[in-house]
């Protein structure tokens, strides 16, 4: 079995040639809406950890959004929308295609030969939204009609509380696992037996937050993942 990592909003750079359509939005990119914080670390962590590839992209959501099919609503933010169509194009075809093609290359090459892959997203999200607190540590996001991505889900719930009790996590929240999005593409592809993709969602209190509990908070994420995976190892 192959595993592939990957983070869609690891960073909230905007190119040079953007730059001055978000001039004024600032504040904008350096909030939840500009990038997930915390979530690169993550899946560096985790690739490091597998030895597993690694596909991120550290350029800001709020030009294009990766985790989003292009014919979604809010695949541009409401600065990027108002790009010309011409130019709105040459975003995709420069940042949106090259980082999909990677991903959906990886799972073709790791199930051409009948082989599997777990695809493993990492993400963050804000502690408060709309006024509301959201009281999770983490989730874990996965498409309950796919038993592979239920089974991993379920172990890796358990070995999370066997190793740190006091951790709040809940699956499928603050999302829907199958909700548009990468794994959602990928699962319409791929069968059950050979694709498995599950995203990852931390609340950015913890990366936020103390610096030596993140790290250990990244450590048992990890180390319960690989028990999940592999629970004889």
């Amino acid at each position: 079995m192959k595993v592939i990592i990957t983070c869609e909003h690891g960073g909230n750079r905007i190119p040079a040639k953007y730059r001055p359509l978000f001039r004024k939005h600032r504040a904008l990119l350096e909030s939840h809406r500009g990038y997930d914080p915390g979530a690169l670390a993550l899946a560096r962590d985790f690739a490091a950890a597998l030895d597993a590839e690694l596909v991120y992209s550290t350029t800001s959501r709020l030009l294009v959004e990766l985790n989003r099919s292009r014919h979604h609503p809010r695949l541009f933010s409401e600065v990027s929308r108002d790009l010309p169509g011409d130019e709105r194009q040459r975003v995709l075809e420069r940042y949106y295609e090259p980082y999909r093609s990677w991903v959906d290359e990886q799972v073709r090459q790791a199930t051409s030969g009948g082989g599997s892959i777990v695809h493993l997203s990492c993400h963050s999200f804000t502690p408060r939204l709309h006024g509301v607190e959201r009281r999770t540590d983490v989730g874990l996001l996965y498409d309950p009609g796919r038993s592979g991505e239920l089974r991993l889900c379920l172990a890796w719930q358990r070995a999370l509380s066997a190793a740190a009790p006091k951790l709040k996590v809940r699956r499928n929240y603050p999302y829907r696992g199958y909700n548009d999005g990468v794994t959602t593409s990928l699962r319409r592809r791929y069968g059950d037996a050979l694709y498995a993709g599950v995203e990852l969602e931390v609340n950015q209190k913890h990366p936020l937050g103390d610096a030596a509990g993140w790290r250990a908070l990244r450590t048992t994420l990890v180390t319960a993942f690989i028990q999940a995976l592999c629970p004889s190892c």
